[in-house]
């Protein structure tokens, strides 16, 4: 079954319920359109996140929003096919993969292309407030 969702911003107790109140498997996937907020942390913070959702019976595919790093960006991913277009992936993470922008991907025989990010209109307040901001968070010419 696929699910879409919107931002999480790091915060996946709801997609935790939701995967034990329909006994989800990884077979599953789970779309999160925008700021999933796994890719925004220190690195202690940042394990500890993807440990928690690589227990979690189901596979993510991230369209990158803003406020968080393009997964080229950070080290360890790697590049594979996934459903016919090209993902970002970290191998002790197989449930977490990341779109890369301008992919095609096929889902149960409905191909979708993926573009992800926008524009941060916070720039500044996040810059100010000691904030993560990413210069490549922002969509490419």
């Amino acid at each position: 079954m696929i699910y879409i969702t919107g931002d999480t911003h790091g915060d996946f107790f709801r997609i935790q319920d939701f995967c034990r109140r329909q006994e989800t498997g990884y077979e599953d996937i789970m779309i999160i359109l925008g700021d999933a907020g796994i890719n925004y942390y220190d690195k202690k913070r940042l394990i500890a996140l993807k440990d928690s959702l690589r227990a979690l019976p189901i596979t993510f595919f991230c369209i990158h929003g803003n406020h968080e790093k393009r997964p080229q960006t950070v080290a360890g991913y790697e590049e594979e096919i996934w459903n016919g277009g090209m993902v970002f992936v970290q191998r002790e993470y197989p449930n977490l993969l990341f779109a890369k922008d301008g992919e095609i991907y096929d889902f149960d025989g409905l191909r979708c292309i993926a573009i992800g990010g926008a524009y941060s209109v916070d720039k500044y307040h996040r810059l100010q407030n000691n904030w993560g901001w990413w210069a490549d968070e922002q969509p490419s010419e």
